[in-house]
């Protein structure tokens, strides 16, 4: 049995302060397992306890993972400075002040972004040593070229000089300008200049998976899913290229082309 104040579960599973739950205890607003709570500093079973605050169940695990279909206009930050915050498209219910997302799309660009408050996850995620793949579906401004399979997996030379690691590349079958790419490494607009080096222009980006952890078909630009610990651990697993390009040309085709928010 783990026990723990009351107004720190609340705290790191929240956006509340622990005065604002202070607040909310005085006016009689919090209840645990059905009791109302008079005492903000009262201790409390973390591991089996069920808590609702001001009429919403605060949920009793510590960490989140929570996917979200990025549509184009957002920021991929927890702060509102440089545009929208993609933090705006989780209901109030799912945020915690330590949440933010593991990893980061252009605001112009579409698709899987995790957010979560495991740092040690994200950590994980993000090392260069990981080289934990992640895949995009590009539309392109002129024909896909066969020719861009060897280049690319050569690795290809940037225009500042930077060399990038082998890349696998194929076009789409149901259109010449898509194109899937997997990378390994994250340079800065590393795709879009990939393709800038080879004379072509990506108009559309759009992220489809993080290492195993594949875009839900039914998931919607702007919607968003909690994912169990258990399914987090396929970020960590290699996905097989040519089929999960095979299962997303025709899916992702009308979406790229059609509609980009």
């Amino acid at each position: 049995m783990s026990l723990m104040r009351i107004d720190r579960f609340i705290s790191e599973r929240s956006e509340y302060t622990r005065s604002e739950i202070k607040n909310l205890v005085g006016k009689k607003l919090v209840t645990a397992d059905g009791t109302v709570i008079k005492k903000s500093d009262i201790k409390i079973n973390s591991d089996t306890v069920k808590v609702i605050v001001n009429g919403n169940e605060i949920r009793n695990q510590k960490f989140r993972y929570i996917i979200i279909n990025k549509p184009a206009g957002y920021v991929s930050s927890t702060s509102d400075s440089d545009g929208t915050s993609v933090m705006h498209l989780l209901p109030e219910n799912l945020r915690t002040k330590d949440m933010f997302p593991a990893g980061r799309l252009d605001k112009d660009s579409l698709g899987l972004l995790l957010i979560t408050n495991d740092g040690d996850l994200a950590h994980r995620i993000l090392s260069p040593t990981r080289h934990v793949s992640k895949i995009y579906i590009v539309k392109l401004a002129s024909p896909f070229k066969s020719e861009y399979i060897n280049l690319f997996r050569n690795g290809l030379q940037l225009d500042n000089g930077e060399q990038c690691l082998p890349v696998d590349v194929k076009g789409a079958e149901s259109s010449e300008k898509l194109a899937f790419i997997r990378l390994h490494e994250g340079k800065y607009h590393q795709v879009k200049r990939m393709f800038s080096a080879v004379g072509n222009h990506v108009e559309v980006l759009m992220r489809i998976s993080v290492g195993s952890l594949v875009l839900p078909e039914t998931l919607g630009f702007g919607e968003h899913m909690e994912l169990l610990h258990k399914n987090v651990e396929s970020l960590f697993s290699e996905p097989d290229f040519d089929h999960l390009c095979s299962k997303f040309s025709v899916n992702f085709s009308a979406k790229l082309i059609n509609n980009r928010s």
